[in-house]
């Protein structure tokens, strides 16, 4: 069942009873040996498709709850703090509720390996800071880390089912991506792009933004509390959501120009309207890391703290013959390590891992002996 809503008919409680119903029965279909992997940023969207979930679930005797549900949510590592905070906030309590309740979900989160973080490859290996031709972060830092996840529970079980929270009235580039894979066959289920074994479920697919703030706003978690906290975070932030994303077609906040709250590192958008919102509504601690990710983007492109060669040791050029310059040179990337330093004493928390500066200067002292062996 396919349910539409028509803003001039718009009721909100019948809306979500019909979406539930929708649920509960995918949930008990034929294919219930099949995991259901929720893909949850803790936006308004997944958290929607969650709240959905478990709802569905509670309406089921509990002897039927036999289908295992994974609520995934992936970790950059250089998530805005704000977010990251309300993420593990709401994780904690969906935690909590399942297991009083006995429900055989799993919470998780995902994070790229130290040696692909973005501290790693940025400050480590010099990668130059992302920009639109050179965006290395969504793969490593998103993609990666959940995909290896995902293929871990098809391998086990055979298939696995990801359940999102992607509407098709978020952009015209999204409802194109969403029809392309339609699957003609009367099923909710459409095979994954890039993911062998696993198929994607979309239950609120329909839903206009309207839609889902009506719902979110009328409509209580069953973990507890209400979605205050989560209506208040769009406001302070004036933005959206970096969703779970498991290919680049699906990652639609990595790099436009919209107002979305994802890693405060973002340097392929021109300006963090997101954290200057956080700013705005006074959190002031969070200008020393605006201006941090201002200064990594206005360095990037400086001749002076970059290398000729490759990593490679060759040299780049492009299609009219300019020379494309290589990695942040290592003194480049001393200076960047020392002003994050300074920037996380002023900001007050942690914004890189000891395990990441271990990496990074056991890097450093890698490529110094390769140079020093090449004389």
């Amino acid at each position: 069942m396919q349910f539409t809503a028509q803003a001039n008919q718009f009721q909100p409680i019948a809306l979500w009873e019909s979406i539930i119903a929708d649920v509960k029965a995918e949930y008990l279909s034929e294919k219930q040996a099949y995991p259901w992997i929720i893909g949850f940023s803790g936006g308004k969207d997944s958290t929607l498709v969650a709240q959905a979930v478990l709802e569905a679930m509670l309406s089921v005797p509990p002897a039927a709850r036999t289908r295992e549900v994974h609520i995934v949510s992936n970790d950059t590592l250089v998530e805005s703090p704000l977010v990251i905070a309300h993420l593990k906030k709401v994780q904690g309590d969906i935690e909590k509720a399942c297991q009083t309740l006995g429900m055989p979900v799993v919470v998780v989160t995902t994070t790229p390996v130290i040696e692909q973080s973005f501290w790693s490859l940025l400050i480590g290996k010099g990668y130059p800071s992302p920009n639109q031709t050179m965006r290395w972060c969504t793969d490593r830092l998103k993609i990666q880390p959940t995909s290896r996840y995902i293929l871990n529970n098809v391998s086990k079980f055979g298939a696995a089912i990801i359940v999102l929270g992607v509407r098709k009235d978020e952009s015209n580039s999204r409802r194109n991506s969403i029809e392309k894979f339609k699957n003609i066959e009367n099923s909710n289920l459409t095979p994954h792009g890039e993911l062998p074994g696993a198929f994607v479920y979309r239950p609120i697919v329909d839903l206009s933004l309207d839609d889902v703030w009506e719902v979110l706003a009328s409509c209580p978690p069953p973990w507890g509390g209400t979605h205050r906290d989560l209506i208040q975070l769009y406001r302070n932030a004036n933005g959206g959501e970096c969703p779970v994303v498991l290919s680049q077609e699906e990652a639609p906040g990595c790099g436009t120009n919209s107002s979305r709250f994802g890693c405060w590192t973002c340097t392929v958008v021109e300006k963090d309207r997101s954290l200057q919102g956080f700013i705005d509504v006074g959190n002031h601690q969070f200008k020393s890391l605006v201006d941090f990710r201002d200064w990594l983007k206005e360095i990037r492109n400086k001749q002076e703290y970059r290398q000729v060669e490759r990593r490679n040791g060759r040299m780049q050029f492009d299609i009219t013959g300019k020379h494309i310059p290589g990695p942040f040179t290592i003194q480049a990337r001393k200076m960047i390590l020392d002003r994050l330093l300074e920037t996380e004493k002023e900001f007050g928390d942690q914004l890189i891992s000891k395990e990441e500066i271990d990496f990074i200067e056991s890097t450093w002292a890698e490529e110094l002996l390769q140079v020093k062996g090449q004389q």
